[in-house]
């Protein structure tokens, strides 16, 4: 169980909250022209996460951001989002 724990180690895994700005901010950056539409599985290498924890979250995001409009836009084959600034 000690893997699974969020102490404070030499920082070989980034906290969910770290994920979560580092993703967060990736949002921001590429949204600031107008809407960005993107599937998880295509960004995973660019923010270093994997499609999976893009996936969870986004709809943390969703709820949470206040700056970016997100939005869960169609599913085929793997969700698409769309995101915009608030």
């Amino acid at each position: 169980m000690s893997a699974t724990s969020q102490s404070s180690t030499d920082g070989e895994q980034p906290t969910t909250a770290s994920k979560e700005q580092r993703l967060q901010q990736y949002l921001a950056e590429k949204a600031t022209d107008g809407e960005l539409y993107f599937k998880s599985k295509f960004i995973a290498d660019e923010v270093g996460l994997s499609a999976k924890e893009i996936g969870a979250l986004m709809v943390k995001l969703s709820k949470s951001c206040t700056n970016l409009e997100i939005e869960k836009w169609s599913y085929t084959s793997a969700t698409t989002w769309r995101v915009e600034p608030a």
